[in-house]
């Protein structure tokens, strides 16, 4: 267990817990070898590249979305990329292509733009295809709603898929389960299954959600090995973040002050949902926080109030068993997926740092951020 009072731990900091890390890089592993398929972690999710030396271990691929996340696949993951972005540009795509083993397309135009110089630096190509259909109830992060840009629908491609095109990618998924997983590949194969024969590979995207507790492993394993024995020639790649990262870490906060209005009690705090937990007001969802509980009838109950000037800056109420004071700290459980990527420097409020705990139990502080860091960025 943290000691989340460690003078070792400053704050605001993400603390990242290497033993549950790995505890979860295993369980991937254990389904990449039990299924035959290629598991790769996505960047959008999770890039501390501290870490990577860990996740070599388990995992040696990455999906990128973007130049940045392809160079840093090569840089520090150290093997080239997987990527998809929603559009490519002139002045980045020969360097993404040179940072790439396999680039998917978002529409048949890009392709057209691009594929040439793609297959001249041997990267093998693919399309994104929307099935249009998707469990994702979040209309945010539903990516096959009525007018979405993103990938290619049946009917734009017929019987045919365009020359030097090896694999197809899709994308349907978020923090989903392996029923989720099952329906929609029978969507896929309903509508583009005709195509499976010309292709190498097919990407089932992210949103693979295979450590959090209750995901029905066996039944993922049993439906990734029964579709491979009806496309025994398609090499099967799955590219979750979250799962990567789930339940690995906290945030640690402070109370700095506490305010009343109208009987609400807010907890301020020096972290703000909008630039530190953006996915609380996104989603949105109520995160965990050690010690409290949902909203009690007769317990000392308060929202938590984020350090930007937003007016929506803040998210509750939880219930504690006492009274809150300026000191204490408020640790947010399971903020590492989505978060560290996701931050901003709005309103220059101080960034938290980023420390990792060890398996022996020692505490390593991995960045801090300063005025330097904020000035750089309005540079």
């Amino acid at each position: 267990m943290i000691d989340f009072l460690s003078t070792e731990i400053p704050s605001p900091c993400y603390v990242i817990d290497e033993t549950q890390l790995r505890s979860n890089l295993s369980l991937i592993k254990s389904v990449k070898d039990r299924a035959g398929v290629e598991i790769i972690l996505a960047f959008k999710a999770f890039a501390l590249w501290k870490t990577f030396p860990i996740i070599r271990n388990y995992i040696s691929c990455s999906t990128a979305s973007s130049l940045n996340e392809a160079r840093l696949a090569v840089e520090e993951m150290g093997s080239k990329a997987h990527t998809y972005a929603p559009v490519y540009t002139d002045r980045e795509f020969p360097l993404i292509a040179d940072c790439s083993t396999h680039i998917t397309f978002n529409s048949l135009t890009q392709y057209a733009k691009f594929g040439q110089l793609a297959h001249q630096k041997n990267v093998s190509c693919g399309l994104r295809i929307n099935p249009e259909f998707s469990d994702v109830e979040t209309a945010l992060y539903n990516p096959c709603a009525a007018g979405s840009r993103l990938g290619v629908v049946a009917d734009d491609l017929r019987n045919k898929l365009p020359e030097g095109i090896e694999g197809l990618h899709f994308h349907t998924l978020c923090e989903s389960n392996s029923y989720d997983l099952e329906r929609t590949l029978a969507v896929v194969e309903e509508r583009f299954g005709h195509l499976f024969d010309q292709l190498k590979w097919l990407n089932m995207g992210g949103g693979h959600l295979m450590t959090k507790q209750g995901y029905d492993i066996e039944h993922l394993i049993r439906v990734l090995q029964q579709f491979k024995s009806k496309y025994p020639y398609l090499q099967i790649i799955l590219e979750p973040g979250s799962a990567f990262a789930w339940r690995t870490g906290v945030l640690i906060a402070t109370v700095q002050d506490i305010v009343e209005n109208h009987g609400v009690k807010t907890a301020m705090l020096d972290v703000s949902f909008a630039c530190h937990m953006p996915d609380c007001l996104e989603m949105p969802y109520k995160p965990v926080i050690v010690g409290a509980h949902d909203e009690t009838a007769g317990k000392p109950t308060y929202r938590m109030g984020g350090n930007s000037c937003l007016s929506g800056d803040f998210y509750g109420s939880w219930s504690f068993d006492k009274e809150l004071k300026v000191g204490d700290r408020i640790i947010f459980e399971d903020m590492i997926h989505y978060t560290t990527v996701k931050t901003t420097m709005f309103n220059g409020v101080s960034h938290p740092s980023i420390a990792i705990r060890h398996g022996n139990g020692s505490i390593e502080l991995l960045r801090s951020y300063d005025y330097n860091d904020y000035k750089s960025r309005m540079d």
